[in-house]
């Protein structure tokens, strides 16, 4: 299935289920908020990457218009939807500031492995605690998906952006399993070096090598 979406490209990766609250400040975006309010209709926001326009996406719901400011800002609530893939970018529509697109919805598979969403879960947590941060998904462990949980993975944008490529669930379990397994001994490792520079200059006490 192909339709056409007014888009809000940002610097950023959302993923379906993700709430995002944003505020609404540039005229084009004003009026596309505006006009999705009014018609209620769906927006996309596409990744932009290394300054570059890139063709995947998530489509967007506003869920609230949570407050509208003198000058036309708006503070809003969204909800991201579907990803979509982007077939023909359109930067000018007829009495528009903004842009749209012609996209196509991929198909997604949400079957994935629990035994493996357990030790991506564990990795997570291994890596928050590591960091000394903490993180309540608020779902059950067994309702979680790679959706919910990837934001918090320690990934970089480019990584982020390559898994809402994955069409399989499966695939984003492994894809994100395999980050934690080279980030947290990596991380592991700095709270050493960490340790070791704080004790740089006090007494220690250490035993001797017996030979």
């Amino acid at each position: 299935m192909t339709n056409f979406i007014p888009i809000f490209p940002l610097e950023i990766v959302v993923y379906p289920g993700e709430q995002l609250n944003l505020h609404i400040f540039e005229p084009r975006y004003k009026q596309l908020i505006e006009d999705c309010v009014a018609a209620k209709k769906f927006f996309g926001i596409p990744t932009v990457l290394d300054n570059t326009l890139k063709e995947m996406g998530t489509l967007m719901q506003i869920k609230e218009v949570s407050k509208r400011y003198d000058d036309g800002k708006m503070d809003i609530k969204t909800e991201g939807i579907q990803p979509f893939k982007i077939l023909e970018t359109i930067k000018e529509l007829p009495e528009k500031f903004y842009g749209g697109a012609i996209v196509t919805y991929p198909n997604l598979s949400a079957k994935g492995s629990a035994p493996l969403m357990k030790k991506v879960l564990a990795g997570i947590r291994k890596l928050h605690q590591s960091l000394h941060v903490s993180k309540d998904f608020n779902k059950p462990d067994n309702e979680l998906l790679s959706y919910d949980v990837a934001h918090h993975a320690g990934m970089s944008l480019h990584d982020e952006y390559y898994l809402l490529e994955l069409n399989e669930e499966l695939h984003r379990q492994e894809f994100i399993n395999r980050h934690l397994k080279k980030v947290i001994p990596i991380i592991e490792e700095m709270d050493v070096l960490k340790g070791k520079i704080k004790m740089n200059g006090h007494f220690k006490n250490l035993e001797g090598y017996k030979f």
